[in-house]
């Protein structure tokens, strides 16, 4: 059975996608944030993921960046879908390498259709991913990571977690302003340009960071 991933934040159309395609025999995987996705990759093989592009923090766009940058989940075919038609989304969403972009509202069976073409024609090449994934992990370089915060920690841990420095700000009791400034730190201390590569960075090395920060974190 070809298991499928589909991603968005709206849960009720994620329901209604999911329990169509689970219906048409296909093995269902239903999640509401990119983060979620990446932590479900690092330990299980997909054969598709359907993404709406539309999403607080991380999008859609985020995800193909991510996706395509490790040569383990670079194959997974990839369906976004969006309420926006214009032109310049789609390009935007070919070049980063979408394999089908679907404008909402759609039918359930032109979905269905494509779903069989993209896990028919993929399939056989991804029956090792889960095994690659793993084999991957062993041969990674050990690096020197940074040492944070305890207010660095729990301001990363949310960022990984989708947050925006809005929703960070009222968790943590600090101010939007002091948010952002420890967010900019985070991005100098791992090198990264923005929340996508910060992200990606602590996933790609979280059991190096546990280490690093186990026990030797510095006062603020």
């Amino acid at each position: 059975m070809h298991k499928i991933l589909v991603l968005d934040d709206d849960i009720n159309l994620r329901n209604s996608i999911s329990t169509f395609l689970n219906n048409e025999q296909f093995s269902i995987i239903s999640l509401g944030s990119v983060y979620e996705v990446l932590i479900f990759l690092k330990k299980n093989s997909i054969d598709l993921i359907i993404a709406d592009i539309m999403m607080p923090e991380l999008d859609g766009y985020d995800l193909l960046i991510i996706l395509k940058s490790y040569s383990q989940y670079s194959l997974i075919p990839v369906i976004l879908l969006t309420a926006k038609g214009i032109t310049y989304d789609k390009v935007k969403g070919y070049n980063l390498g979408c394999n089908v972009y679907i404008t909402k509202p759609f039918a359930p069976h032109e979905l269905l259709s494509i779903v069989n073409n993209l896990v028919n024609i993929n399939n056989p090449i991804l029956q090792n991913n889960l095994s690659y994934n793993q084999e991957f992990s062993k041969k990674r370089l050990n690096i020197s990571l940074p040492k944070f915060t305890n207010r660095e920690i729990s301001i990363l841990n949310l960022v990984v977690k989708g947050y925006t420095n809005k929703e960070i700000a009222n968790s943590l009791q600090l101010s939007i302003r002091n948010v952002e400034k420890y967010v900019g730190r985070l991005l100098h201390k791992t090198n990264t340009r923005n929340r996508t590569e910060l992200v990606n960075y602590i996933l790609n090395n979280s059991s190096n960071f546990l280490r690093a920060n186990d026990g030797t974190r510095t006062r603020e």
